[in-house]
């Protein structure tokens, strides 16, 4: 599959799309540098990211994962073409479509805690005490319920990420969206907080986007794995990993899992070429 899945859904506006995919059609976006001048990021491109599957984006630094996560998110519109989300039209960001940056979006002057339930306070979704109760939750399946009160300049990086992600949780969007969420951590903490979001996943079966640069990652965590080209980005294949759920690292030596390793680094070394 060259080019991703073809589209043609039409634009509607709407508040809330049940168990929705999240999608582009023939979507154009380009950027000018004043030294390259116009620089052409995504040239008509379609593609569609089914409900309640892990999806992994992934290919060589400066291809455009990261512009792509952002036009999903709604923080950027495409020159040309569309963006959705089941049949509603994605033109700025909302609570339904959250994404987590590679750098820390954590206020440094609240708690842990104050973090967490900021969205729904400003929103006014909860009361204050519905919203605690939630964050609270959250904070003890990410195991930070004894660092709530800490500030995030007393957290390491590992927790700062957790901490960040379950800030986007509570706001029970239908698709996540996350950028490199691990980028820097040590392998050990890497790995742990892998572990952490497949649970998460495995429990939830949350609309995901996953977006990293690491082979490894991407075949430990997705359902699909979507290989990205450059020059303009285009979808080169999207490998189905049929590796059984739920998962742990033991999958990672299976038979199977080396053929998907050997597959996905083919279609790499393409991208580099073409």
């Amino acid at each position: 599959m060259a080019e991703g899945e073809a589209l043609s859904t039409s634009e509607v506006d709407g508040t809330k799309s049940d168990h929705a995919g999240i999608w582009l059609d023939k979507v154009s976006k380009s950027f000018s540098s004043p030294d390259a001048g116009k620089i052409q990021v995504f040239k008509e491109l379609s593609v569609n990211f089914d409900p309640n599957k892990l999806h992994v984006v992934m290919g060589a630094s400066g291809c455009g994962k990261s512009t792509l996560g952002y036009l999903l998110a709604g923080f950027i519109s495409p020159d040309q073409g569309n963006v959705g989300l089941g049949s509603n039209a994605v033109r700025r960001p909302g609570p339904e479509r959250l994404l987590v940056f590679q750098e820390t979006a954590l206020w440094p002057w609240m708690t842990v805690l104050e973090n967490v339930i900021f969205g729904p306070k400003v929103r006014g979704d909860a009361d204050a005490r519905e919203a605690k109760e939630a964050a609270q939750t959250l904070l003890r399946k990410f195991g930070l319920a004894e660092f709530a009160d800490k500030y995030p300049d007393q957290l390491s990086g590992g927790m700062k990420r957790r901490a960040e992600i379950a800030q986007a949780l509570i706001n029970r969007p239908e698709v996540m969206i996350l950028d490199e969420p691990f980028r820097g951590l040590d392998v050990m903490t890497r790995e742990i907080l892998q572990e952490y979001y497949l649970d998460l996943f495995e429990e939830t079966r949350q609309t995901t986007v996953f977006i990293t640069s690491e082979l490894e990652e991407a075949l430990f965590l997705a359902d699909k794995i979507y290989i990205m080209g450059d020059q303009p980005a285009r979808i080169l294949d999207i490998i189905d990993v049929d590796l059984p759920r739920p998962r742990d690292f033991e999958v990672t030596v299976s038979k199977k899992y080396l053929e998907y390793k050997e597959q996905a680094i083919e279609l790499l070394f393409q991208s580099e070429e073409s």
